[in-house]
């Protein structure tokens, strides 16, 4: 979702929160906390991504209150932008899943809601998985990292 004033991505409350990357996130009912975060965590470290470059997690609706989120939002000290399973089914992602679609009306979560955040960015990291719990990366448009040529 872009910020109508042109200020870069807005999380799913029309709120803008900036050019950098956005992880999504998905995470079942049994997630514990350290768990997302973990994943979070390896998943931006595997890719050399910065974790201060983090502005925002993205999920479905209604998974922004799960503790692991809520916890992994705070460890990052960053908001959680929700979209609803049709914003999320209309983005096109390299890995659906027909278990998740039929379990929450998406074929992704994590992939779907990261580029939804970004407002046509672009995707780093395909989703990785742990038992509980999904994470993918994207980059807003305009985001680059130190020392990356335009």
């Amino acid at each position: 979702m872009r910020n109508p004033d042109g200020d870069g991505p807005v999380g799913g409350d029309g709120r803008p929160f900036g050019d950098g990357l956005v992880v999504g996130v998905g995470v079942r009912a049994t997630a514990a906390e350290t768990e997302l975060l973990e994943l979070v965590r390896r998943t931006l470290a595997g890719a050399g991504l910065p974790a201060d470059a983090v502005r925002a997690l993205a999920t479905l609706t209604g998974k922004g209150g799960h503790p692991a989120v809520r916890a992994a939002a705070a460890a990052f000290g960053v908001p959680v932008a929700e979209y609803p399973a049709e914003a999320l089914a209309a983005v096109r992602v390299p890995n659906p899943s027909g278990t998740v679609g039929e379990a929450v009306g998406t074929v992704s979560v994590a992939e779907a809601a990261a580029l939804a955040a970004t407002g046509g960015g672009e995707l780093l990291v395909p989703k990785r998985k742990t038992a509980s719990a999904t994470a993918a990366v994207a980059r807003t448009p305009h985001h680059r990292n130190a020392g990356e040529r335009p």
